[in-house]
């Protein structure tokens, strides 16, 4: 049977391409303001997402493309829901990752010490970093972080995020440090922020304190060192300790109370070797029997333990190690003997690393060693973005109130976990063991340069100190300041660093500490009180499982005490994207890939598809074979919308009463299941479900019922209707199925469904609405689905036997229950035509559907 070629219809092109759809698409989307927020809409009628903001420190990489699909697929599957998508863009262009860019770039480290230099150009090569004023570094900054936010808007859209443009922000912007200041100036008037000199976990490579939650323990190798202290009367006491070279910041032996074999020494005071300093011995339950001698060192400070001990012991404190890593040019008190000072200057200005080994030979050398050393592997902390193992200084730092150390306010944001929907479920009990773990209050000062000042100012006495418990404020209308460059209320700036003057707060916030109020800084609480009475508590924060702890969980901190509330309803958490070894793509492991050539090679549909097919909260493996298959996809999606408009008529309006025939009413059966099932899965945050189930059933379209009507749906079947309203049920079937598929697919491939839909329709895909489930009566969804086996018999007898699925069929026998039959028969017409079978029988049997075929 040969069908007639048909004219396509208007609009078709003769051979669609998906090459250059982003760059045609993308255009168009922005001149006609397709993902504009209607800001008219009252707060049930908008849907916000608080958008991550990407680190801007160089390029993006597959991961970013990976997670802000999936927000991007939920965003416009809400704006065809009805809803006015609040979908805003911010660069986290503040921080510690974009020093470091520009130092690497430009060549230039800061030195605050030094003037402003106007005039200054960073030097054109060179392998040293020259030092700059603070000024000139936060210029260089300023201007790579605009050049990398152009490059990653770009990528963005090529990517097809359907972000509001005229809603972005920078986190080291004047709004976001204005909004920054004035919550922690909030916090601070309401006693949730305090400074307060304390051991801090310090970085010595970037010179700054860390929080909590930006630690990560590595696995490093050590060794136990067995050193040998004088009790009473000379009697030896020997501890184990992998931090010998902490022996002159002892301040403590520790025993558990009820170990009797150094029950006798609490109270006691024994020297410690080498220093011969006098320290006690105390007793203390987290100290543990089994582990080393029983006896631990206290030292000021080797690690978290010894933090605890000395807090809770209140003991004396005796640093050696300053802010650079290495130990201090004078000995601390109690090292006073001649040979004790003389010990001590062996390891002035040494690393720790190096203070260790002198003191090793030392010990040695005075017998107070026993054994050798005892190598062990064990975890250090590290900064989750330092080199070098952190160490623990006493410095003075501004904390915010986390629930760290109150018991009622940790219950309450305990409680905010719970009032949060989680996608998926078993997320939230990430943030549960955070915060029942948390053992301090949050750090947010930093030694740094590049991000938002601590707007607080200190009154200097009579002899040019600062008063730390008198903070000069600047007025909500001023900000925002910049302490180290500004004077405070009431002073003038020749005052500065004077007697009975002033001085600014030299730190800056930790990133996280305006991370955290990115709902507040997109939805402009501070100058847009009207906007963010429409988009707050936002509606989802995307982001991924491992910032849980520190991204998640400080907004929540902020919002509960700025707002009392919730900063937004869901969570939305994506896994991580893992390499060919199932380790985790990241910048610092140096295995990522950058996304430019792969939406280039593939198409942004294709890796879109890869991307949404990534279950949430799930790591899910980078695969190109799967970009493969997203792009075969979109290009069936071009054909069979060719196939489908170029049918005569069918790219007119579609009545539902015209189909009339049982397999078309069938495949609407099934499709109203297909989009039943998908609108779930979106509601439930689900957009790989979502998809899932609709290219399931878009391949059961394309491949069985397109093929089953095609003769029908062309008039050219050779009996029943001949081209009447059998034809017109084909047709309009076939059309209405397209319309919901393209719609059903635009979140996720949003060109190519944008493409086709241009064809026959006015407006875009992205604005229609969505499908609404639409059963017709009498429809049997098994009608399809015996045609689809029987048709699938026919091809599979015809493969086997290598001959062409044109090639005729003799015969073919179906055989089964009654109902089968029954279904089999209102297709039976169809199947013949799509598998040039001259001859059916039908047999009723007990067993299941079979099918015979006869070539």
């Amino acid at each position: 049977m040969n069908l007639p070629h048909r004219t396509s219809a208007d609009g078709v092109p003769d051979k669609p391409a998906l090459d250059g759809l982003e760059e045609k698409w993308s255009r168009r989307w922005d001149e006609s303001g397709v993902y504009a927020f209607d800001r008219s809409k009252t707060r049930d009628e908008v849907f916000s997402v608080d958008t991550p903001p990407p680190t801007v420190s160089g390029s993006l990489h597959v991961g970013h493309v990976f997670s802000y699909t999936h927000t991007d697929a939920v965003a416009r599957y809400q704006r065809m829901r009805g809803k006015a998508v609040f979908y805003p863009m911010g660069w986290d262009d503040n921080g510690l990752p974009t020093e470091r860019r520009v130092q690497i770039h430009f060549g230039v480290r800061c030195d605050p010490a030094l003037p402003y230099d106007p005039s200054f150009a960073p030097p054109e090569s060179g392998t040293g970093q020259i030092p700059v004023s603070r000024r000139n570094f936060i210029e260089l900054c300023e201007r790579l972080t605009v050049e990398d936010e152009k490059a990653f808007e770009a990528l963005w859209r090529t990517l097809g995020l359907s972000v509001d443009w005229s809603h972005t922000y920078r986190t080291i912007g004047t709004e976001a440090r204005a909004t920054a200041q004035l919550a922690f100036l909030n916090n601070l008037a309401r006693g949730e922020a305090y400074i307060a000199e304390a051991p801090t976990l310090w970085d010595i490579t970037y010179r700054t304190a860390v929080a909590q939650a930006e630690l990560e323990d590595r696995e490093r190798p050590g060794a136990y060192h067995r050193l040998t202290f004088h009790g009473p009367e000379g009697r030896p006491v020997e501890i184990d300790t992998t931090r010998p070279e902490l022996l002159p910041a002892c301040v403590a032996l520790v025993v558990h109370p009820d170990d009797e074999r150094h029950g006798d020494l609490v109270g006691a005071t024994i020297r410690t070797p080498l220093f011969g300093v006098e320290v006690p011995v105390v007793a203390h339950r987290a100290a543990v029997p089994d582990k080393g001698t029983g006896v631990a060192m206290i030292c000021t400070f080797g690690d978290t333990a010894d933090v605890t001990w000395w807090r809770e012991l209140r003991l004396a404190t005796r640093p050696v190690i300053g802010w650079d890593g290495r130990f201090l040019a004078q000995p601390p008190s109690g090292i006073e003997t001649p040979d004790a000072v003389a010990a001590y200057a062996k390891l002035a200005g040494a690393t720790a690393h190096t203070a260790r080994e002198r003191v090793v030979e030392l010990l040695r050398a005075s017998g107070e060693l026993r054994g050798e050393p005892r190598p062990v592997t064990h975890a250090v902390k590290f900064y989750e973005k330092g080199e070098r193992p952190l160490e623990i200084v006493t410095t003075r730092q501004w904390y915010l109130r986390n629930g760290g150390r109150d018991e009622r306010l940790r219950d309450e944001l305990m409680a905010r976990g719970g009032e949060l929907a989680w996608h998926p479920p078993h997320m939230r009990v990430r943030y549960e063991n955070w915060v029942g773990g948390l053992n301090g209050d949050w750090l947010v000062s930093r030694q740094r340069f590049f991000g938002v000042p601590i707007p607080v100012w200190y009154p200097l006495d009579g002899h040019g100190e600062p008063d730390y418990g008198r903070p000069i404020v600047p007025d909500a209308s001023a900000l925002p300041v910049d302490p180290s460059a500004e004077a405070p209320p009431g002073y003038e700036d020749d005052r500065r660093g004077v007697p009975h003057g002033f001085t600014g707060d030299p730190d800056v916030m930790d990133t996280w500490a305006t991370s955290s109020l990115t709902p507040q800084i997109a939805g402009g609480w501070r100058r847009d009180p009207d906007l963010f009475a429409r988009v707050f508590p936002m509606d989802v924060r995307p982001q991924a499982h491992e910032i849980i702890r520190t991204w998640l969980f400080s907004t929540v901190v902020r919002a509960h005490a700025e707002q009392g509330e919730l900063p937004w309803r869901h969570a939305a958490i994506s896994g991580w994207i893992l390499d060919p070894h199932r380790k985790k793509m990241s910048k610092t492991k140096a295995n990522v890939v950058t996304p430019g050539d792969l939406l280039e090679r593939h198409g942004s549909d294709a890796v879109r598809y890869w991307a949404a097919s990534g279950r949430p909260g799930t790591d899910t493996a980078f695969d190109v074979g799967q970009m493969k298959v997203g792009r075969r996809l979109a290009m069936k999606v071009l054909n069979v919308g060719k196939f489908v408009l170029g049918l005569a008529g069918a790219a007119g309006p579609a009545s539902p009463a015209a189909v009339t025939e049982p397999l078309d009413r069938a495949v609407l059966a099934e499709l109203a299941a297909t989009v039943e099932e998908a609108t779930a899965a979106f509601d439930d945050f689900d957009y790989a479900r979502a998809l899932e189930r609709t290219e399931r059933f878009f391949w059961r379209f394309c491949d069985d019922y397109v093929e089953l009507v095609k003769a029908r749906a062309y008039g050219d079947q050779g009996e029943g209707d001949g081209g009447g309203a059998g034809t017109e049920s084909a047709r309009v079937a076939l059309r209405t199925v397209l319309d919901a598929l393209l719609r059903l697919l635009a979140p996720v491939l949003p060109f190519v469904t944008e493409e086709v839909w241009s064809w026959y329709e006015r407006g875009s895909v992205h604005r229609a609405a969505w499908p609404v489930p639409e059963i017709p009566a009498g429809a049997d969804a098994g009608v399809l689905a015996t045609a689809s086996e029987a048709i699938t018999a026919i091809r599979r007898a015809k493969s086997e036997a290598r001959l062409s699925m044109r090639a005729p069929v003799a015969g073919v026998v179906v055989s089964g229950p009654r109902a089968s039959l029954d279904r089999f028969e209102l297709a039976r017409a169809d199947v013949r035509a799509a598998g040039r079978v001259a001859a059916v029988e039908l047999r009723e049997a007990q067993a299941p559907l079979g099918i015979e075929v006869r070539l």
